[in-house]
């Protein structure tokens, strides 16, 4: 039985652990993609407007022929 006890307790202290670990990781990526926007809002800023300006001549092509 000892055993079986200890096995439990591992299982349950690995198990908090991933799971705090999960969620501090989680705050720190959502923190470094915040960022990456901030300091790169031109740029993405630019490629969406040259994708949908692009988008719109096709569609403006589709719609002439």
């Amino acid at each position: 039985m000892d055993r079986e006890k200890m096995k439990n307790k591992i299982k349950k202290l690995v198990k908090a652990e991933v799971e705090g670990i999960g969620v501090v990781e989680i705050i720190l990526i959502l923190l470094v993609l915040i960022l990456l926007v901030v300091l790169f809002q031109d740029q993405i800023t630019g490629i969406i407007n040259s994708v949908f300006d692009s988008i719109n001549d096709q569609i403006d092509t589709l719609g002439t022929s």
